[in-house]
């Protein structure tokens, strides 16, 4: 069963600080894992229209191969549309998060940001219990200036209302 977000449209995004290693050609050139620093929402994004999404884990099947590539593939589309970030969420620790974003060759087009033990998905209502810990949900969010403008959970296993396309719509 899906989890019930604890916010709506029209509220304001919780505050929370991610973790993340940003992209670098240093980095892919030398293979480096370079140090985490903290994204910190109510600075970071204010002023921005952010779509934001959520996986269960990194390297996972639906995540790797149906979640996060269309969001890479349509790139363009979504910054036709005003976006200024694009950012990948999930439980995985920052070191996680960014080699799977150099495997997807991702470079600085998406952010791939660590919600360690799902703290900030859990303030949201968003995070689901499973047998290694806490683990992000699978949904999307758009924000224009923190305000949140669209939020959907998936219903069932799978890439739906979170995906790449279902979110472009709603731009």
């Amino acid at each position: 069963m899906a989890p019930t977000p604890t916010v709506k449209v029209g509220d304001t995004i919780p505050a929370g600080t991610f973790k993340y290693v940003p992209y670098s050609a240093e980095l892919e050139s030398n293979a480096a894992c370079g140090r985490p620093l903290d994204l910190d929402i109510s600075k970071d994004w204010k002023g921005k229209k952010v779509v934001l999404f959520s996986v269960p884990g990194a390297f996972t099947p639906t995540c790797h191969v149906n979640h996060l590539p269309p969001y890479l593939q349509k790139y363009d589309e979504f910054k036709g549309k005003g976006v200024d970030v694009i950012a990948v969420l999930a439980s995985n620790d920052p070191f996680v998060m960014s080699g799977w974003g150099r495997f997807q060759d991702v470079k600085d087009k998406i952010l791939c940001l660590s919600d360690i033990g799902a703290e900030w998905s859990n303030k949201l209502g968003l995070a689901l219990e499973s047998p290694g810990g806490a683990r992000t949900a699978r949904y999307a969010i758009i924000l224009d200036d923190l305000v949140i403008k669209y939020i959907e959970v998936e219903p069932a296993p799978g890439v739906s209302v979170s995906g790449a396309d279902a979110v472009l719509a709603k731009l």
